[in-house]
């Protein structure tokens, strides 16, 4: 049998974690699903299988959940007090204000003021008790049915004024929970506007404005200044300024030249571009990170596993203690009106809905967060266990250096003349050394001269006739034998070699002119963030390299880290992370996300450097900084911790405050307004706790571990 393509849609009117499982669940019992997965921090479905919208709306039916195609999804944002559940709210909640200015002015039991009651009731609680019947009907317990056993039971002994009121309440604290999910999510919705939905191409001589979602492979972008690049590509023609903080999270904009890559969603400042299109819509940078940024929201954290399993539980021990608390009292000559109110307050203390929602909102807002300040987490599992992390080994090239050689040292009589004949040379070598030299001519304005008889000798260096001359450049052990190098200068260059500097000589017919020394430099941030994890606890840092020795302790002396392991093969590197798990537990590994590969995956946390979006970078780690940019490693271990105290006050406050209104059922102070209001309050307070992730923060924020 031929498999079913994945289908995906977007979800309207999903804030209720439980209701996510349920609508799961209802969506792999139609008949034509072979599976399911609703995403609830993304609100999303995907579906395999040939169910229709209609039908998977109606199975979303219960909690007014709406379905649209992902190309549909762009819907206008409906304002809060405009909202369809939000105004049969307002008008219920009319009724239930005269209704008690009624019965006050008169008596509580005043038909009048029953009947408004009752239409507040029916009014406002409609969708919940629809809902809940249905539920009942299935002995399916959750919170619909729980409020709803509970207004019915309120209605029956007689309490109207009470039902209403929590009726009321329990659709205010939706609409609030509703409200904070969606502004929990916003950062998905801000990462879909940030590419355009059309641009300008070049067609047979023509320029014509299309839906990116028709633009092809090797389609020519015309970008204005001002605009925003709506597709990946690379510049063929024009110059500018590209402000890539979309992706990278870095804020200086970086200039753009003929050959240079550029990313849909970024914003071109100055000049006008031609950019020839690399990737489809779908496939591009950050139609990629929107994707992994879902995936992550929807893989559930450990600590979100266990409260859904302590859930599991909860609710039919809260049904257990409702019936014991309605029982059990009038058995022994309390009286039976009162002990059953006092369980039909139990039933609605003891909804689950703060003590579910407390982990997600948490994991969405931080993962959320993180994405926009450039960093991918993919998974509320990561996110936890970066906060608990003890060691953290880094790769030396590329990680705590800039990943390319660059020119540190001259010494020659003439400088500027030296520069020119050796990088004359130079330019015919393609060795990382040489095009280093080249660079740093360039940058000092040097222009390269002709030469003749070019000859590159294998592992020693190059030589060439320049105006006449014989030119030889390489290393100190070839010059040396057929030059005569000074003994200072011989120091001098073991010296820089300690340092790790490369360095290469250059004799003019025989005769010592001078060198150059060249060395991978150390990232100006390296030094700042080691010292910034250490403030932060992280116990011990580590350097693992495929270099040599004497360049990585070099490198390590100046960055102050004790423990280096140099001259580390791919395998070599994957032992040393084994070996550093055993002693410290929790270790991540900060590499380019290729040949730390093994490494990277052995950690508790691989975390890799993302150059502007690299694959490899999103699709090796367990974590990507999309900007190259160390400093945000500290940044995210920080947001972790935030992250893990916050679901740890969350979970507190979800079942302190039930447990505080439980404990009223003994000097028998439990009502229904005081039940419902606990409810609500641990909601509430749960959810906006959790939008704290939404701030960015300082270090002294960061809660100590």
């Amino acid at each position: 049998m031929e498999r079913e393509a994945k289908k995906e849609y977007r979800l309207e009117n999903l804030t209720c974690a439980n209701c996510a499982m349920k609508f799961e669940n209802n969506i792999k019992s139609l008949p034509d699903v072979m599976d399911a997965n609703v995403n609830f921090g993304a609100s999303k479905v995907s579906v395999i299988g040939n169910a229709t919208i209609e039908e998977i709306e109606k199975a979303g039916a219960f909690d007014g959940i709406k379905v649209a195609s992902i190309k549909q999804s762009q819907q206008e944002k409906t304002l809060f007090f405009k909202r369809k559940e939000n105004v049969v709210t307002m008008i219920s909640c009319v009724f239930l204000v005269v209704g008690i200015i009624i019965s006050y002015m008169f008596e509580e039991k005043n038909p009048y003021a029953i009947g408004l009651f009752m239409i507040s009731i029916v009014i406002g609680g409609y969708n919940l008790f629809k809902g809940g019947l249905i539920n009942l009907s299935r002995f399916y317990f959750d919170m619909k049915t729980l409020m709803t056993i509970a207004i019915i039971g309120a209605a029956i002994i007689g309490e109207w004024r009470e039902g209403a009121v929590v009726v009321f309440l329990f659709s205010v604290s939706e609409a609030l929970e509703a409200y904070s999910m969606n502004k929990a999510r916003q950062s998905i919705r801000q990462l879909m506007d940030i590419a355009p939905s059309t641009a300008t191409i070049r067609r047979e001589n023509k320029l014509v404005e299309v839906d990116t979602e028709f633009i092809q492979i090797n389609d020519v972008l015309i970008v204005k200044p001002g605009e925003k690049i709506a597709m990946d590509g690379i510049v063929l023609r024009g110059t500018s300024a590209v402000n890539q903080a979309s992706i990278t999270g870095e804020a200086v904009p970086a200039m753009k030249i003929i050959g240079d890559e550029v990313f849909a969603g970024t914003l071109n400042e100055e000049g006008s571009l031609e950019i020839k299109v690399t990737k489809r819509v779908e496939d591009t940078t950050i139609a990629k990170i929107i994707h992994l940024v879902e995936e992550a929201q929807a893989e559930k954290a450990p600590s979100q596993k266990f409260v859904d399993k302590f859930a599991k539980y909860y609710t039919p021990a809260i049904i257990s203690i409702a019936f014991l608390v309605a029982i059990v009292p009038p058995l022994f000559g309390a009286d039976w009106h009162l002990w059953i109110y006092q369980g039909l307050a139990v039933l609605v203390v003891g909804c689950p809905c703060a003590l579910v929602v407390s982990t997600p909102v948490a994991i969405v807002t931080a993962i959320g967060n993180a994405a926009k300040q450039g960093v991918l987490i993919k998974g509320g599992i990561h996110l936890e266990e970066i906060g608990r992390l003890q060691a953290i080994a880094f790769d030396k090239t590329g990680t705590l250096t800039k990943g390319y050689p660059e020119v540190t040292h001259v010494e020659s009589d003439s400088l500027n003349e030296f520069i020119q004949k050796v990088m004359s040379i130079e330019t015919f070598s393609q060795h990382p050394l040489a095009q280093a030299i080249v660079k740093y001519g360039e940058k000092e304005h040097i222009l390269p001269i002709g030469i003749d008889e070019f000859k590159s000798i294998t592992g020693k260096g190059a030589e060439g006739i320049i105006k006449g001359k014989k030119w030889s450049v390489g290393s100190l052990l070839w010059v040396s034998s057929f030059s005569s190098v000074p003994n200072e200068v011989i120091e001098k260059i073991k010296q820089l070699q300690t340092e790790g500097n490369t360095v290469i000589l250059a004799a003019e017919e025989g005769v010592y002119r001078g060198f150059i020394a060249v060395m991978d430099p150390i990232r100006l941030t390296s030094s700042r963030v080691l010292q910034s994890l250490r403030s932060i606890g992280i116990k011990h840092t580590v350097m693992l390299t495929g270099d040599d020795a004497r360049t990585a302790h070099a490198i390590a002396a100046k960055l102050g880290i004790a423990d280096v392991e140099a001259g580390l093969m791919p395998d070599q590197k994957l032992s040393a992370i084994k070996a550093l798990k055993e002693k410290y537990g929790a270790v991540a590994m900060v590499g380019d996300g290729v040949n730390d590969a093994p490494a990277l995956a052995a950690s508790t946390v691989g975390i890799a450097m993302g150059g502007a979006g690299t694959d490899a970078a999103l699709e090796t780690a367990d974590v990507a900084l999309m900007a190259d940019d160390l400093e945000k490693l500290p940044y995210t271990i920080r947001l972790s911790r935030k992250a893990l105290h916050i679901i740890k006050e969350n979970i507190m406050f979800a079942l302190g405050l039930k447990i505080i209104a439980l404990l009223l059922i003994i000097p028998g102070w439990l009502t229904l307004w005081i039940a419902i209001f606990a409810d609500m309050g641990a909601t509430l307070l749960v959810v906006l706790n959790s939008l704290r992730l939404l701030t960015s923060f300082s270090r002294e924020d960061t809660p100590a571990e």
